[in-house]
């Protein structure tokens, strides 16, 4: 019995110590085999970083969805830190060699290092103070550090080698720089040299195992593929300025991102923009491990405008054609020595607002916009200059349809009030003279002819506060919301002549009320005017953007709606039948057979005038909207320095019918 108590005792013994064996063989074997990957990761250094992919920015296209900006594929070389030398040695030699391709191949780089390119070194004359200063706080140098004391700091501190000549060394430190100034990393590539030519993509691609850290990147290249319609408008783009950094920068921008500058381009920017994609390289212990896309990119959307590519060349041709043969037209020999070079045309959708034309003359074409910008700023008359939207002219007689909306809507005249006019007007012992000698005339026939003693007296009658609060119902002193911004102009006013430190006197009254004095508006608020009263004293807002369409135009994201921005409320319902009677009388007023408007198969409603100007004797305007009874356009142009601008409506009419058809 004792015997086998002790056999149970020892295997017992046994037994424990085998489970102990095997439980810790198993350990072992779970941490040498099982778990060794575990402790290895943990060991491991992983790191990821994220580059930007850019985004397609969306193109520009006219009414028919003619192409006018665009986007082409370009190459650019660029160094990434995934594969770039460590060894600032190494690095500088794969930079030269780079360097020395892009000069025999003849294409620029990106040097921001603002310091001259040969010794003995000077801080470059176009580069700011600012960008000096810049310079020197990020090398590390003092401020009163020389040129060359700066150049020195960067051979040293990149261990540029005295083997390469001081021309070499002056590049590649031009690079160092630049590289630092456009925070060079592993998540921010640096272009070297952009819209590289497919001789030397293809020679830098065969070249990649010797460059390391150089890659040809693919990208997207602004294109003006129509340069001719309304240029003004259509703006440009460029790089994100200092003054504008910090805006852009809240909105997520990066830095070195294209943005819209001017017009169109800079009016969308949002639209137009799309979202940048992530690219993720993740490195384990210093060795990339994945490279993959976390983030894809969204072009920008595309942008359709309200303007017809083939009707903005009709109307531009119009005003350069009567502008160049206007000497051959020109009925007063006063006016025969007069320049004239300069002048605009308006275009609205009568209905709707929508901008359909905009003409200005002198002009140019965005094609060439870049190569000739220092010729185009000095030419004459300033062909940069919108005259459609930013100039701002006397409206003359023109005005005399809101002084006649303030009389009829307030009560002051009626269709059969009637105004002596014997020529000569008096106002407190002040001469002023009419057009013609109209004897007694009420308004509509007034309108026809023009007649300033009719307008003189409803003008006194109404006083400047009225006509001035009528004005504002048309929209004169006020920015019309147009996407690309316009003068707001100003109209003649007590306050206003305060403030232009010029003296009110009560006969300037008499002046705003026939639109001289100093109220200046726009072509494009003169246009305004015109489609107002076509329409019965609803005043919309002009517009450019027709619709937002996807990159590919497969899908219409937003369309413009039409915004009406004053209603002027009818306190009679005759108001606007007087005003179109006396316009569409003097549709046919005074018009030699080839400009007729009489024979067109619809009846035309215009007001012309021919107002003073301070450094001319005088411009030429008009207004008006077709077809009367049921208006389809409206319309404002003026001749700076001319007359007989009127002379331009009924190839204006006819170029509508042609583009789009009168009905």
């Amino acid at each position: 019995m004792r015997r086998v108590s002790e056999y149970v005792k020892m295997s017992l013994a046994v037994l424990m110590v085998l489970a102990t064996t095997i439980f810790c063989a198993m350990r072992l074997l779970k941490v040498q085999v099982v778990e060794s990957e575990s402790y290895n990761r943990k060991e491991a250094v992983i790191t990821q970083y994220s580059q930007k992919i850019e985004s397609t920015r969306g193109e520009i296209v006219d009414a028919q969805g003619t192409t006018i900006i665009s986007n082409h594929v370009s190459y650019a070389a660029a160094i990434d830190e995934k594969n770039f030398p460590s060894s600032n040695r190494e690095g500088n030699a794969v930079i030269l060699q780079l360097l020395e391709i892009l000069l025999e191949e003849g294409v620029e780089w990106t040097d921001t290092l603002p310091i001259t390119d040969a010794a003995p070194y000077e801080f470059d004359p176009e580069s700011s103070a600012s960008e000096i200063t810049a310079m020197k706080k990020s090398i590390g140098v003092n401020d009163y550090a020389t040129a060359q004391n700066c150049i020195d700091v960067l051979i040293k501190d990149y261990e540029i080698s005295a083997e390469y000549t001081p021309q070499q060394q002056r590049m590649i430190a031009g690079i160092r720089y630049t590289m630092l100034d456009h925070d060079f990393s592993m998540s921010n590539r640096f272009k070297v040299a952009e819209s590289l030519p497919m001789k030397l993509v293809s020679r830098l691609s065969e070249m990649s195992c010797r460059l390391s850290g150089v890659t040809v990147v693919q990208q997207a290249e602004r294109v003006v593929e129509v340069g001719d319609v309304i240029p003004h408008e259509i703006g440009t783009v460029g790089p994100i300025f200092a003054e504008n950094a910090d805006e852009y920068l809240a909105l997520g921008y990066d830095l070195d991102a294209t943005v819209g500058i001017s017009g169109i381009e800079k009016a969308m920017e949002t639209e137009l923009q799309g979202r940048d994609g992530v690219r993720t390289i993740t490195f384990q212990d210093g060795a990339a491990v994945s490279d993959e896309i976390t983030k894809e990119m969204v072009a920008g959307n595309t942008v359709m405008l309200t303007v017809n590519g083939e009707f903005q060349r009709g109307l531009q041709t119009i005003l350069e054609d009567f502008i160049a043969n206007f000497h051959n037209i020109n009925e007063k020999p006063e006016l025969s020595g007069n320049d004239v070079t300069s002048g605009a045309i308006v275009v609205l959708d009568a209905k709707t607002g929508a901008i359909l034309g905009e003409a200005t003359c002198p002009t140019y074409d965005l094609t060439e916009y870049s190569e000739l910008y220092d010729e185009l700023l000095h030419a004459k008359a300033n062909p940069l200059f919108n005259r459609a939207t930013q100039g701002l002219y006397r409206p003359g007689s023109t005005f005399k349809t809101i002084t006649a909306t303030a009389g009829l809507n307030e009560g002051v005249i009626n269709g059969g009030t009637s105004y002596l006019c014997q020529r000569d007007y008096y106002f407190i012992d002040t001469p002023y003279q009419c057009t013609g000698y109209h004897n007694y005339i009420s308004v509509a026939p007034a309108l026809k002819v023009s007649c300033n003693a009719f307008f003189y007296d409803l003008s006194r009658n109404l006083t400047i506060d009225r006509i001035a609060e009528y004005a504002s119902y048309y929209g004169i002193g006020q920015n019309t919301g147009i996407e690309t911004r316009d003068s707001a102009g100003y109209m003649a006013t007590p306050e206003k002549y305060h403030e232009l430190g010029m003296q009110w006197t009560v006969g300037q009254v008499l002046q705003a009320g026939i639109g001289n004095g100093e109220t200046m508006v726009t072509p494009l608020q003169l246009a305004v005017v015109a489609n107002t009263i076509a329409n019965e004293g609803v005043r919309y807002e002009p517009y450019l953007v027709d619709s937002i369409w996807d990159y590919n135009m497969e899908e219409c994201l937003d369309k413009t709606e039409p915004t009406i921005a004053e209603t002027i409320e009818l306190n009679y319902g005759y108001v606007y039948s007087y005003i179109e009677e006396g316009m569409i009388a003097a549709s046919t007023n005074n018009m030699p057979a080839k400009y007729s408007l009489a024979n067109l198969g619809y009846p035309v409603a215009i007001k012309t005038g021919t107002p003073q100007q301070d450094s001319r004797e005088q411009d030429s305007v008009f207004i008006g909207y077709a077809p009367a009874n049921d208006p389809q356009i409206a319309f404002a142009g003026i001749i700076e320095g001319g007359e007989y601008s009127k002379y331009m409506i009924r190839d204006i009419l006819k170029l509508y019918e042609e583009i789009y058809g009168m009905h």
